[in-house]
């Protein structure tokens, strides 16, 4: 298969498991393309023209030619400097590396990532929310996010796979998008009445399992193990943490209980007064999981060696 055809095939299951309908997905890449059209010759050679198909800035080709022909991957949670000398160290040793993925974007990916943020607003309507003052909560964090990822050295880990000549790429909320669905289907199916409950059903899931055994599985960091589950806010894609004020509002929404990867301190503190009870998933598991689920997909389209690193664990189901 094909470096491109990956690529492709990502984007494709991202938008079958994307929790927005297909019709809001389409609507946003038509925004995209009115937006490119508006402009003007020389501010359209600067626009982002995978946009124009792919509605998630934080997936990405970091190096390579599509054509590339792919047999052997590394894949990672993060990717970085190290790993990718690693795959340089590997392929030196005779296990040579096709491909590296990294989950969390890198280069173009990681400066745009903050776009994909505007998909809670959408997520934040099922609940309830008026979406125009979703969006008006969430416009403050995304300005906050990108002045933040503006400092970042991008391209470090891209000049390094471009040196080494190995292709590179960035699979963000297209996995995201698969263990939110994975998880909101498993929650709905089992049914957990109290928070002990559904810590206990989440340790069920393999990769959950293992992190629990390296004391970074689901526990309850707000709440009681007897309190009601009740109405569950699912904060598993999206980019990264929303805004630290809408635990307000989903309060009034009736919310009883956020399940997400991870929490700040920050909006720890927020969410304390609101009486929201909080049960973290664990961030890498989650992440693990969502990648396992894309990988299952792909491997029934061809077959790869795929080689884990830098946190991922490779399970299939």
């Amino acid at each position: 298969m094909k470096l491109g055809e990956i690529y492709n095939f990502f984007v494709k299951e991202g938008i079958s498991s994307d929790p927005r309908s297909k019709k809001t997905i389409q609507e946003r890449l038509k925004k995209h393309k009115n937006d490119f059209n508006r402009l003007n010759k020389d501010d359209k050679k600067e626009f982002d023209l995978e946009a124009l198909k792919n509605p998630y800035a934080d997936t990405r080709i970091l190096y390579g030619e599509p054509e590339r022909e792919i047999e052997t991957i590394l894949i990672g949670i993060d990717i970085d400097v190290p790993e990718i000398l690693l795959a340089d160290r590997l392929s030196s040793a005779g296990k040579k590396i096709d491909l590296i993925i990294s989950h969390h974007p890198r280069g173009v990916a990681l400066a745009g990532f903050y776009d994909v943020m505007r998909m809670q607003a959408d997520l934040l309507s099922k609940l309830g929310m008026n979406i125009e003052i979703a969006s008006e909560f969430l416009n403050q964090r995304i300005e906050e996010v990108e002045r933040n990822v503006s400092a970042s050295n991008h391209n470090r880990p891209v000049d390094a796979a471009r040196m080494l000549d190995i292709a590179f790429m960035c699979a963000h909320t297209v996995a995201d998008n698969h263990v939110n669905r994975y998880l909101n289907e498993y929650i709905q199916r089992k049914k957990p009445k109290t928070l002990k409950d559904l810590v206990k059903i989440l340790k069920q899931i393999p990769e959950y399992r293992i992190a629990t055994k390296d004391k970074a599985g689901p526990k309850i960091i707000l709440g009681k193990p007897e309190d009601k589950v009740g109405k569950i806010s699912l904060e598993m894609t999206g980019g990264t943490e929303g805004s630290k004020e809408i635990f307000g509002r989903l309060s009034q929404l009736g919310v009883n209980t956020i399940v997400a990867m991870h929490l700040s301190e920050e909006h720890f503190k927020r969410i304390k007064p609101e009486h929201i009870n909080v049960v973290i998933a664990g961030h890498i598991a989650s992440d693990t999981v969502g990648l396992n689920l894309l990988l299952d997909k792909l491997e029934k389209k061809d077959k790869f060696e795929i080689i884990s690193c830098s946190g991922f664990r490779r399970l299939t189901r």
